[in-house]
């Protein structure tokens, strides 16, 4: 089977509707509450995870762009790459099948990329223009932000030229797909790096750096601060981490984080952090992470 037809199981998910109508749009959804939603509408979708292929570029790039928001980065290019990476990846894409009318089919643009799933080396890819513009972010970022030890170890980690490399996990996806989607998507990449490398490709790694998403309640009254991760996979992640370091995005979004609340929610900031993650431990955080979704 070609790369471009390549499918990947994924079990059926359920969204919600006005997430579809949201997530396609090109606004950024750090201005939005991910469980401020109050409807109950539940819409069935059958997803399939495959590899990129370009028409999917369009769609990758606006999931960067949620990420990085106002970066210096160019997230066409990075999805270029991404694509180029023949058999290592996944997209998350509703399935296709003409015989069976979904109920979807007027609420979400044909062809749309619900989410992506990857890796890229940024050692190896160092030259690229949106790689080197990504390491100079991620150490910007860390001057600004991490504290001294953890910068040291991101610039050493940066300065790797032989492998082991250093990785980049990419994991995003529209707000509302269940986080139990990440288990075969991640065991999926796993599989195809432990494949690529098989084949002298340059996916050994030593860590892999993933940015991650989440919001946090300021301390208020005596109450602690809390954090909620737009990716529920993302705070075990966290936790496991080597080195971590977070900050602020909230002057990059496109509007304040005070539109369509539950009554009695205060106001929470959108936060990134970047963890770094053992890519050795890469197989035993995946079955930690389905643990951890199933009992939520």
């Amino acid at each position: 089977m070609s790369s471009a037809s390549k499918r990947k199981n994924l079990n059926k998910m359920e969204v919600d509707e006005k997430d579809d109508e949201s997530s396609s749009s090109d606004e950024d959804l750090d201005g939005i509450n991910p469980d401020a939603y109050t409807g109950n509408e539940e819409v069935q979708i059958d997803f399939e995870g495959r590899t990129p292929v370009d028409p999917d570029t369009q769609g990758i790039s606006q999931l960067l762009q949620r990420l990085f928001l106002r970066a210096h980065i160019n997230c066409n290019q990075m999805a270029d790459l991404i694509i180029a990476q023949n058999n290592v990846g996944s997209v998350i894409c509703q399935v296709d099948d003409d015989e069976i009318e979904s109920e979807t089919d007027d609420m979400v643009e044909e062809g749309t990329v619900f989410g992506i799933t990857s890796v890229l080396n940024l050692s190896a890819k160092k030259d690229q223009p949106s790689v080197s513009q990504l390491r100079t972010y991620l150490l910007d970022r860390a001057k600004s932000h991490a504290p001294e030890p953890v910068l040291e170890q991101l610039s050493n980690l940066l300065d790797i030229e032989e492998p082991p490399h250093l990785g980049f996990l990419i994991n995003e996806r529209f707000i509302n797909i269940p986080a139990q989607i990440c288990v075969p998507l991640f065991e999926n990449l796993k599989m195809e790096i432990d494949f690529a490398k098989t084949k002298k490709m340059k996916f050994n790694f030593g860590i892999l750096l993933l940015l991650v998403k989440f919001y946090r309640k300021e301390a208020k009254k005596g109450q602690p601060a809390e954090d909620n991760y737009t990716n529920a996979e993302d705070e075990l992640l966290s936790e496991r981490a080597k080195f971590s370091f977070e900050w602020s995005v909230a002057s990059e979004c496109d509007s304040g984080m005070a539109g369509n609340w539950l009554e009695g929610d205060a106001v929470m900031t959108p936060y990134r952090k970047l963890l770094a993650l053992d890519a050795k431990q890469f197989p035993q955080l995946i079955k930690d992470i389905k643990g951890y979704i199933n009992n939520e």
